[in-house]
């Protein structure tokens, strides 16, 4: 399931957060993957091969793939299911590939900007080998410091981009235009509907756009981070809470960023706590390194906790 939300209109630090929801724990690992390390795209007899521009602090899934995270540029990617109905990957086409599960290391290894990464959208085919013995659909969101935003979502065999400021809420199915089409029901947004309470991923689109709307201008970036983090709580899935088909999918974790001043922020939802990793504190470092961040004691700048690692995808 999931949820993600960018503030880009204060004027204070551009800001995002986005929640993990899941039936189980996808086991994340937070990773610091440096500028210059060699990365395959884990695709097909084409798989893309790429040596990494910039260095990024990343969440991987099931130690297969990359589902979130920032570089050192300030872009922020962010992977959120979308449901296989719904997604057709281009057909094998003579571009080199990349497997949906290192979509989101991709782009943060090759692009500053989003507007960088929307113009070099078709230098890849982007698959969907089986992950885990199940066929997952993925979308994708992007930001960066500037503000810039793009939803991108594998439809009919191609790549459709939503790309500019004004998108700045993502969640699960249906696609996004549907997704916006019923915002308009309801109020600030066109409708006279109030906000919906609802778990589900349009109530929570919709929850998420209206609360964003009201956010009063931060005084600091503490405020500009609290704001979003306050945001995705509110549309995360308390563990337990079923949906009307009584599949349950709770919220395992959260995480956001400052864009502005490079800064990733995780919260384990079996934790009150909330750790940081600044990526301008390992401009120098030039090996992988990691932290489990599950362990629920952790609690503000883990930066030097990092330990070295063999990466393992």
């Amino acid at each position: 399931m999931c949820t993600r939300i960018l503030w880009n209109s204060n004027d204070v630090a551009t800001t995002v957060a986005r929640c993990m929801d899941w039936a189980v724990s996808d086991e994340p690992e937070l990773w610091f993957v440096p500028a210059g390390t060699s990365r395959s795209g884990n695709a097909d007899e084409a798989s893309h091969r790429w040596t990494s521009t910039y260095g990024s602090v990343v969440t991987s899934m099931w130690g297969l793939g990359t589902v979130d995270g920032i570089n050192d540029r300030g872009l922020g990617v962010h992977a959120l299911y979308l449901d296989p109905e719904d997604v057709a990957f281009p057909e094998p086409d003579g571009r080199p590939s990349v497997a949906n599960a290192m979509w989101v290391q991709y782009l943060l290894d090759n692009y500053a900007t989003v507007a960088e990464a929307v113009a070099d959208i078709d230098r890849v085919r982007i698959t969907s080998p089986t992950f885990r013995g199940m066929q997952l659909g993925v979308h994708i969101a992007l930001e960066d410091a500037g503000g810039d935003s793009a939803i991108i979502e594998p439809l009919g065999g191609e790549m459709v981009v939503h790309h500019g400021r004004e998108y700045t809420v993502m969640a699960n199915s249906p696609t996004l235009d549907k997704q916006l089409e019923n915002l308009t029901r309801f109020r600030p947004f066109g409708g006279e509907l109030p906000p919906p309470g609802d778990i589900t991923s349009q109530d929570r689109f919709v929850r998420s756009a209206y609360f964003l709307h009201y956010l009063p201008e931060p005084e600091s970036v503490e405020e500009a981070v609290a704001g979003v983090f306050q945001l995705i709580s509110n549309v995360s899935v308390p563990y337990g809470a079923p949906y009307s088909t009584g599949d349950v999918y709770p919220t395992w974790w959260r995480a956001g960023a400052d864009l502005t001043h490079r800064i990733y922020y995780f919260g384990s939802t079996r934790s009150p706590n909330i750790f940081w990793i600044s990526l301008d504190d390992l401009a120098d470092v030039r090996e992988v390194r990691k932290i489990d961040p599950r362990i629920l004691t952790l609690v503000g700048d883990q930066t030097a906790d990092l330990q070295p690692a063999a990466l393992l995808y």
